[in-house]
């Protein structure tokens, strides 16, 4: 069993619990990621508690890691299977935890609440998915699985002494599944707009240049998992309808998912090889802070995402987003404001992307709204989290 970083003698520990963890890359990943960086960089102490993955990474914080089985629908994910690990449940046990936050319900959320019965420490889970969704298409055979898992995670929910979520469009959600308990508003950060230096519009046009991507040319960028439930269907018949009419595009699409092969046939059958490019996952923040810069817009017509990191990250980059109307990562959101809203549809998709290619200065205007009013950083975001780990567990201390 890989025990990768795990030095069980520490003290005083945040344990900081997901199923995915570098170099499984994704929005939930990505909090976790700067959850524990700002933590450590504020003195406090995180440990990581997330399934066995066979690609090793280093890192400056410890991470303890379980039994874990590859998902062969959801590829590069993994299942952790902690009752086949002989390891995890005394490490566990042996650990100093202080707290325990848990951004998934699944293997590493029940480790959580095993953690909390056992250590008597404070529990909080963080609602960051609609898991309902996920779990539809991968029990999409054995659709009777997917009610039992769903009990599951509501009990997880209920185990927790506090309930977090990332905005507040995403309570009714919590509440069609079921959770009848006290919710908390916790903002997602971002990290990117730090990486401008100067002039935004400099570091754009510089961006551009290093991507070959003309001046002429409307930039369109997508940042997520390559599945269908993200509404990618209507950005690829939108792009063909673009090309029908002459608009002069380029469309980046960076990320990986079970629907990737498909939609680069799609492309292909288009006839659109040559504007639209997969560019696959992009680890390295600095090359993905430079396909967001080079963008004009950011196309997210998804109706699954609770509270995209990307859409926050594009706006750090000066590039707004459209988005559907009635979408809960659209809450924030106002329309010609800081963002595009419109219905889930190719054509409005074409006219309203058609549209701003003709009238730069009206999407230069909501470009900084978006900047303005859709950015927070990272450092803020776990100051505010710090003030609340200490809020609860000294009122589990009493």
């Amino acid at each position: 069993m890989d025990k990768t970083n795990f030095r069980p003698e520490g003290k005083n520990l945040y344990g900081i619990f997901n199923d995915s963890f570098p170099p499984i890359l994704d929005g939930v990943t990505l909090t976790v990621e700067n959850y524990v960086y700002w933590l450590a960089r504020k003195g406090r102490v995180p440990c990581v508690v997330t399934p066995w993955n066979p690609v090793k990474e280093e890192h400056p914080y410890d991470v303890m890691r379980f039994f874990s089985l590859p998902i062969r629908s959801r590829h590069p994910y993994r299942y952790g299977y902690p009752k086949l690990d002989p390891y995890i449940w005394k490490n566990l046990r042996n650990t100093d935890f202080k707290l325990v936050h848990a951004h998934c319900p699944f293997s590493s959320g029940r480790l959580g609440v095993y953690v909390k019965k056992k250590n008597g420490v404070p529990l909080i889970g963080t609602f960051h998915s609609k898991y309902r969704e996920d779990l539809k298409h991968s029990f999409k055979y054995v659709p009777w699985m997917v009610p039992i898992i769903m009990k599951r995670i509501l009990d997880f929910f209920n185990a927790c002494d506090e309930v977090w979520i990332p905005q507040a469009e995403v309570e009714p959600t919590v509440r069609e599944y079921g959770y009848k308990g006290p919710v908390t508003v916790v903002e997602n950060g971002n990290d990117l707009a730090s990486k401008v230096t100067g002039p935004l519009d400099l570091y754009k046009k510089d961006a551009k240049m290093r991507l070959n991507i003309p001046e002429n040319e409307i930039a369109l960028l997508f940042v997520g998992q390559h599945i269908w439930e993200k509404g990618l269907d209507t950005v690829i018949d939108s792009l063909r309808l673009l090309s029908d009419r002459g608009v002069n595009f380029r469309m980046n699409l960076i990320g990986n998912g079970y629907a990737a092969r498909e939609i680069q046939q799609r492309i292909n059958d288009y006839g659109l090889s040559g504007r639209v490019t997969l560019n696959g996952i992009i680890q390295e923040r600095d090359r993905l802070s430079d396909f967001y810069a080079a963008s004009d817009l950011f196309l997210f017509p998804s109706f699954y995402d609770n509270a995209p990191l990307v859409v926050r990250e594009a706006a750090a980059m000066g590039v707004p987003s459209i988005l559907l109307e009635g979408s809960t990562a659209a809450e924030v959101t106002r329309d010609g404001k800081n963002g595009i809203l419109t219905q889930k549809s190719p054509e409005k998709f074409a006219e309203l992307v058609e549209h701003l290619s003709n009238n730069r200065e009206e999407l230069a205007r909501v470009a900084v709204g978006a900047r303005e009013s859709l950015v927070r950083s990272w450092e803020d975001v776990v100051n505010e989290v710090i003030d609340r780990y200490d809020s609860l567990i000294r009122r589990k201390q009493r």
